[in-house]
């Protein structure tokens, strides 16, 4: 087998995946058996191995990812005309007891530098965080938000005031614009060294809705308020909404009893003017971040790393490359005693056996199925399924079912043991793999591992995406080495040189958690942080996959 144009990822499978385009007339072997392939077949793409009858289960990392609507002939691509959406039942838990752990002996004197919390957990960064508990006041956060951002000089797209002044200029004088010219980046000095900035949230919640939407909303963001890389924040409040500070303050407390975080709350009803709410928050904010520059970076234990595995516009490299090296990551992470966390539960889908055969006990199996049957149903009564889980650019790129991009996706935990599984938005608390019920979507999703309690996000992604989050620095992982190239500016990683025979999965593997410490340190920002993408979405129930 030639493993620079196919390769069959498991021994039971009956599809292949192409590394390259492959032309019909290609000759594929697989030890002594051999076919010419009738069609040509896109990278990414699958093509079946033998005849499949129509009714017939395609077979893909093992388990089973769709059905043949109609007869395919031996090298066949695999299309949504000809193959849909099907998965296996989950019957008797099979526990798996043991594991084969990664070596782990170079990383277990290894330590990053990071901010040490009263509750034992330990930052990867340190900001101060604003935000409203109702959508009536995001017009004032952004009042606040530009006024300290130009004060702190931390408005980084000041640059691009400049240059939309320069060409408009040129344009009202008839000049030529040089097409050449580029805003210029803007370096500031940090007036508060050891604080990383202060950070903005908006949303569209904490009135109207639900009064099951308002809880979830306060529980996220205490979870957001206990994690270690928040050192303190300014909240908002108009006073008569749904989402009230007492909510927060009992959602706080239950993550954590001795929360002493710097927490300053301004209710506009109470307060009266608008001039006085935002002075009056101004001057805490700035107050707080003096606060939490006393703070400063101290060497840490890799066990106290959280990582979040999330993905996001994955192709058919996914699977095979970025997701399996995040899964090695997590593998190791775990061995060295620290936590990682497996999110989008739609994308699941298909894998319940194996995650239920790697719970640590039944309660914990019965409880993931329990939330995933919850989740489904509650896509299927609003006239949607797990089934329409890949969206427009999956497909495009090889990703035909869900039952198929939920066998990748699921890559990213690795094999360790589940040691638990939580529903949105509860927080973590026990080391090892734990799975979070979030939708798919990738903004919701790495919100809501953020409020779980991660200090670092792995995101990996086949399609490229901007996606960031406020407080947590996000790592993108690309599955090929023409994404990582094409999009420079958004990916940390590139994992596409397994698909090139360059790196084992090891290999990549390591060299990716070299550059998580770097991260975790402080040494290196993420292009997510560097590129301020601040994305926050909170989840409304039963409504997004």
């Amino acid at each position: 087998m030639n493993l620079t144009e196919y390769i069959k990822i498991h021994h039971d499978d009956n599809v292949a995946v192409a590394l390259q385009n492959l032309k019909a007339g290609t000759q594929i072997s697989f030890g002594e058996k051999t076919f010419i392939l009738p069609e040509d077949i896109q990278a990414k793409h699958k093509f079946t191995l033998h005849f499949i009858s129509k009714g017939q289960t395609l077979i893909m990392y093992g388990i089973v990812v769709g059905t043949a609507k109609m007869d395919l002939m031996q090298g066949a691509a695999v299309k949504v005309q000809n193959v849909e959406h099907q998965t296996s039942p989950v019957v008797n838990r099979q526990p798996i007891t043991h594991w084969e752990k990664p070596p782990v002996n170079q990383w277990q004197n290894v330590t990053f530098k990071g901010y040490h919390r009263k509750d034992g957990s330990v930052g990867t960064a340190n900001y101060w965080l604003v935000f409203p508990l109702v959508f009536c006041e995001n017009k004032n956060i952004e009042v606040i938000k530009e006024a300290i951002n130009d004060a702190l000089g931390y408005n980084q797209y000041n640059k691009y005031k400049e240059f939309a002044k320069k060409h408009l200029q040129q344009m009202l004088n008839h000049e030529k614009t040089v097409d050449g010219v580029h805003a210029e980046v803007i370096i500031n000095t940090r007036p508060f060294e050891h604080v990383d900035g202060v950070k903005f949230i908006t949303h569209q919640m904490g009135c109207g809705g639900t009064r099951e939407d308002a809880q979830a909303l306060c529980g996220l963001l205490a979870g957001y308020l206990t994690n270690p890389n928040v050192a303190g924040a300014t909240v908002l409040s108009l006073g008569c909404q749904n989402a009230q500070f007492e909510i927060l303050r009992n959602e706080i407390l239950s993550r954590d009893t001795q929360f002493d975080k710097p927490l300053f709350y301004f209710d506009q009803q109470t307060l009266g003017t608008e001039d006085v709410l935002i002075e009056e928050s101004i001057k805490a904010t700035l107050e707080g971040m003096a606060l939490a520059n006393i703070e400063e970076r101290k060497e840490a234990p890799l066990s106290k790393l959280v990582i979040g595995l999330e993905c996001g516009g994955s192709d058919g490299f996914s699977g095979i490359s970025a997701n399996p090296t995040v899964g090695y990551v997590s593998d190791m992470i775990v061995a060295l005693g620290g936590t990682a966390v497996l999110a989008e539960f739609p994308e699941l889908c298909g894998v319940e056996q194996e995650l239920c055969n790697r719970c640590v006990s039944d309660q914990l199996a019965d409880t993931f199925l329990d939330l995933m049957q919850k989740y489904e149903k509650a896509a299927i009564d609003v006239g949607s399924g797990f089934d329409m889980n890949p969206s427009p650019g999956n497909i495009k790129d090889g990703l035909i079912t869900d039952a198929m991009k939920s066998a990748g996706a699921a890559k990213k935990g690795g094999i360790s043991p589940i040691t638990d599984v939580l529903d949105y938005p509860q927080k973590v608390t026990k080391p090892g793999l734990n799975l979070l019920n979030t939708p798919g979507n990738d903004v919701e999703s790495t919100t809501a591992l953020a409020g779980s309690g991660c200090n670092i996000i792995l995101f990996t992604t086949g399609l490229g995406t901007p996606t960031g989050n406020p407080v947590v620095p996000v790592i993108k992982i690309s599955s090929n080495t023409a994404l990582s190239a094409r999009m420079s500016d958004i990916i940390d990683f590139n994992a596409g040189t397994v698909i090139e025979g360059k790196n084992t999965i090891s290999e990549a593997a390591n060299q990716l958690l070299d550059y998580i410490v770097k991260v975790a340190s402080g040494e290196v920002l993420s292009k997510a942080t560097i590129n301020q993408q601040n994305d926050f979405i909170p989840w409304k129930r039963g409504v997004s996959l």
